[in-house]
């Protein structure tokens, strides 16, 4: 028994018959803190076209109101975990929560660029301490290991189910309603999570974790944000003196963060975690695989749209298919990678998504929607047997103890692969689209706004006679689909070539069939 364990009251969430019921009801409120920041992190895509007519951002502006949100949690998330594993994650949690609340409103009545972009940021930062701390409940609440797999499923499934529900609850309040609605939902969700967590969820801490260091934490936030801010200049604007500064600024409070863990008697991130090979392996195929994935549904969103003319609600259903799988498989990832190996159930979902990203290059403007929906259809079949059992291999190879900061880790994958991908992958779709022509007569003002982003060209033509509005719009969809296309291409091989590298990373790694075993 860990010294967590003996200094644990005993709830009825972990003992007796009604135990059982209880570890079940206080998943379900875990469940609803990720299905709050999936929802927000998907919904948003939706709403960009209208609310980049309410508020016209610049494109640069546009990308930032989409990426800072994953940035600041980014760079927040190891802090946060191990801040958990310190005060008690149920504690970091539901305050966490009524933040996401509270900054959710203000996000809802944005009236500038700036002020959204700032909105999102908070959000980041109330989003940073719901991920790792309900993954690290699960890991204290569920003791037995099989059990653990199947709530770690339940935890993904919800995660892909949010991802997809957000789209579709998105498009339905946006036939209906103004954009702002598609952030106001979070609200009901924040109150019963709170309310109900509460009563149902036990604390747990890390009993000998040591003070919270503020310059480890500054020095993660720095290293973080720096580095990403610099891939992503040099992705939008080439290298830059902006990008070279930053990724020297970043790299260098990232060395000086590690070094300072090693040094502290009670670090914020024990970096011992990573010399276990399967831990490391896991942390890399998570950020590889929403690298390859975030920055293509961020597109595809605006594809179904403004490409194919879909109506929100129309486009947030046609991307289903990508949850379904997703839930499906999460649920019986677990036990196939025990059954088979955890190396074949990992690379194998990596190849599958890899090989359906591949297809999306084949999608034309008119494509029908049938090679659509079955690539993203085999997408989240591929990423619920990957990202469900690289969840339970980091959780399972670290002490009890160490969960918030271990969870904090592949959720920072996460999100940096997500920032990164909409950087990178966005830049190379922006890139191809901004080579289009626009037709002789247009004025240079709106030939300047259809440049800057597919939304502006749908604006900039409703502004010139039919004709010449029609000619503009179909150069820019052309476009805007040749840099899908090449972005397609960029994923599916980021996505083969991880395939690959879990295959050797992951060789003889087993899913516990007993607690921490190996330590």
């Amino acid at each position: 028994m860990t010294a967590t364990e003996q200094l644990k009251p005993r709830t009825g969430v972990e003992t007796g018959a009604g135990g059982s019921r209880g570890r079940w009801l206080a998943l379900a409120v875990l469940v609803l803190a990720v299905l709050l920041v999936a929802v927000d992190a998907t919904v948003l895509g939706l709403a960009t076209p209208s609310l980049s007519e309410d508020l016209e951002p610049s494109g640069t502006q546009l990308l930032w109101i989409g990426d800072i949100y994953s940035f600041v949690i980014a760079g927040l998330l190891v802090s946060m975990g191990s801040l958990g594993d310190r005060i008690g994650r149920k504690k970091l949690l539901l305050t966490g929560a009524t933040a996401f609340g509270a900054v959710s409103v203000l996000t809802a009545h944005a009236s500038s660029p700036e002020m959204m972009i700032v909105a999102r940021a908070l959000l980041g930062v109330a989003g940073a301490t719901l991920m790792p701390s309900t993954l690290a409940l699960i890991r204290n609440i569920f003791t037995d290991p099989r059990e653990r797999s199947l709530a770690i499923g339940i935890w993904g499934a919800t995660a892909s189910a949010g991802a997809a529900v957000g789209p579709v609850v998105g498009g339905a309040l946006l036939q209906h309603f103004y954009w702002g609605s598609v952030f106001l939902i979070n609200l009901p969700v924040m109150i019963v999570l709170v309310l109900v967590g509460v009563k149902l969820l036990p604390e747990s801490k890390n009993p000998v974790a040591g003070p919270w260091d503020l310059i480890s934490v500054a020095l993660s936030l720095v290293g973080v944000i720096g580095v990403v801010y610099a891939v992503k200049e040099a992705a939008t604007h080439g290298p830059t003196w902006d990008a070279g500064l930053a990724v020297v600024i970043g790299a260098g409070a990232l060395y000086a963060f590690v070094r300072r863990q090693f040094a502290l008697p009670a670090p914020l991130l024990d970096m011992r975690l990573f010399k276990d090979r399967g831990f490391s392996g896991a942390v890399v195929a998570d950020l590889l695989t929403v690298f390859g994935l975030s920055g293509l549904l961020f597109f595809l969103s605006q594809f179904l749209q403004l490409v194919q003319g879909r109506e929100p609600l129309e486009a947030g259903l046609a991307e289903l298919p990508a949850a379904i799988g997703a839930v499906v498989t999460g649920l019986v990832a677990g036990r196939w990678a025990r059954r088979f190996s955890v190396r074949s159930v990992v690379a194998g979902g990596l190849g599958a998504i890899g090989l359906a990203l591949g297809a999306l290059t084949l999608v034309r403007q008119d494509s029908g929607y049938a090679l659509l929906g079955a690539s993203l259809l085999v997408v989240g079949l591929g990423a619920g047997f990957s990202f469900t059992v690289t969840a339970d291999v980091i959780l399972s190879s670290v002490p009890k103890e160490q969960a918030g900061a271990a969870s904090a880790v592949s959720e920072t994958a996460y999100e940096l692969g997500a920032a990164l991908g909409i950087a990178l992958l966005g830049s190379v779709v922006t890139g191809v689209y901004q080579g289009f022509t626009a037709p002789a007569g247009v004025p240079a003002p709106l030939a300047h706004a259809a440049h800057e982003s597919l939304g502006g060209a749908v604006e900039a033509s409703g502004a010139l006679d039919p004709q010449t509005g029609r000619t503009l719009l179909d150069s820019a969809r052309d476009a805007f689909v040749d840099g899908l296309h090449y972005a397609s291409g960029v994923s599916a091989l980021v996505l083969l070539a991880t395939a690959v590298a879990a295959w050797f990373l992951l060789r003889g790694q087993k899913l516990q069939e007993g607690a921490a075993a190996h330590h």
